[in-house]
């Protein structure tokens, strides 16, 4: 079942609309907002957690892609939008996000650049639902990722390409830069040096 914020609940301070992006909502969101500012919330984090079984995996072979899991912290871009398009702007996240249900949509605070404070929309991923893949090491995650390959292409193209544009908008994941490290070392056929912590 699709869990989404009441009409109630947006309509309390409908001035002050933000979607939270995490992954490609950061450089692709794909509707019209007013202001796009750094933003950091508390109790998630950005994780390749949900199996992708089209796109970058198949049935058989499943990749990772991004989801929003619990714990930890998570700094990404937070985008205001005005109340006349706030309809319309949920109604395009919600199919965008909402396709297969492995995420839920939560209204969760944020701390934006600069001190002020708001609550933003954000897609956290259901960890009931069959696509969630477990809080994943970096090692094993690598091991997932530098293997498969959907219909969007090999799933480490999708990990770079990720960490390429983080960096351009000056956000380090050092959880995601562990993962890629080790698909290069796979790919280089060099192994994970002994003592070398698994990051979780």
């Amino acid at each position: 079942m699709v869990i989404c914020i009441s009409d109630i609940d947006l309509a309390l301070d409908m001035d002050e609309f933000w979607v939270f992006g995490y992954g490609s909502l950061m450089w692709n969101p794909g509707f019209v907002y007013v202001e796009r500012v750094e933003a950091q919330i508390f109790g998630y984090r950005r994780s390749l957690c949900v199996r992708s079984w089209v796109h970058r995996g198949t049935q058989e072979k499943p990749g990772l892609v991004l989801g929003l899991d619990r714990g930890g912290s998570c700094r990404g871009m937070a985008f205001r939008v005005t109340p006349d398009r706030t309809p319309e702007v949920l109604g395009y996240l919600r199919e965008r996000e909402l396709v297969t249900n492995v995420y839920l949509e939560r209204s969760l605070p944020l701390w934006l650049a600069g001190g002020r404070r708001a609550k933003a929309v954000a897609y956290v991923v259901d960890r009931a639902h069959p696509q969630y893949a477990g809080a994943l090491d970096a090692a094993h995650a690598a091991e997932v990722v530098g293997t498969a390959i959907g219909q969007s292409g090999p799933n480490d193209a999708y990990l770079f390409n990720t960490l390429t544009h983080l960096k351009e908008m000056g956000i380090r994941d050092r959880w995601l830069e562990s993962v890629a490290n080790d698909v290069t070392r796979m790919r280089a056929g060099v192994h994970r040096p002994e003592g070398l912590p698994r990051q979780a």
